[in-house]
């Protein structure tokens, strides 16, 4: 749990950012489906036939790596828009985190509708400038030196992404330390080290809920951030 005072969307990120929503489009078809906990959504190498909107619930889309270690690349939550891929290929395989629905669309009709309507191809290329940069960074996270940097890093990222002042993210620290390319046992001693330095706090025994208290020296762990 993230407690923060702002938030600011920058990009687009919804489909009704891109103009649809689950009411009937005379060009789109939006479905509805809903997926268990660590139930897969789509594999690596699938063909890439859907474009999908978190209604409910998070995702984590990963590769397993040859040695059987998993990458997470990374965390969909509500309202997010996955599964946009440059390729015909998904490059990731997609799970449900935790019980989540979604909606469906066709890709072959976002691009028809792109191809129609110049403002929705403008944030189409947003949306896929901004999944790059993510990329880009996350592959910059994964080369800082210290464990420390790459927590604070993480939770600046959930800070910024946060939407409510009272936030619970589904995502268990052996997730986040398959995000972050670490073990599990360097992800609870950078949590315990930002705690000690009065970075945050827990709610509840089972420190799966945080209080950001200091946001400024938050940041000041992750230069970058």
């Amino acid at each position: 749990m993230f407690v923060r005072t702002t938030d600011q969307r920058l990009r687009p990120n919804t489909l009704g950012d891109l103009g649809f929503t689950s009411a009937p489009h005379p060009m789109v078809k939006l479905s509805e489906f809903t997926y268990r906990k660590g139930k897969e959504i789509f594999g690596e190498k699938e063909p890439a036939e859907y474009v999908y909107q978190i209604k409910r619930g998070a995702v984590r889309s990963y590769k397993m790596l040859s040695d059987g270690r998993r990458q997470i690349g990374a965390f969909h939550l509500k309202d997010d828009i996955f599964g946009l891929e440059n390729g015909a290929n998904h490059r990731f395989t997609a799970e449900a985190v935790v019980q989540t629905t979604v909606y469906l669309m066709k890709r072959v009709s976002l691009q028809s509708m792109a191809d129609t309507d110049a403002a929705i191809s403008r944030n189409l290329l947003t949306m896929t400038t901004a999944n790059l940069e993510h990329a880009e960074n996350h592959m910059l996270l994964l080369g800082r030196k210290t464990a420390v940097e790459r927590v604070a890093a993480f939770l600046i990222e959930m800070d910024r992404r946060t939407g409510s002042s009272n936030v619970s993210l589904p995502m268990s620290r052996r997730d986040i330390a398959d995000y972050l390319g670490l073990s599990l046992e360097a992800v609870s001693r950078a949590v315990s080290r930002l705690h000690c330095e009065g970075v945050l706090n827990f709610i509840g025994n089972t420190q799966r809920e945080i209080v950001i208290l200091d946001l400024s020296k938050l940041h000041s762990f992750d230069p970058q951030g």
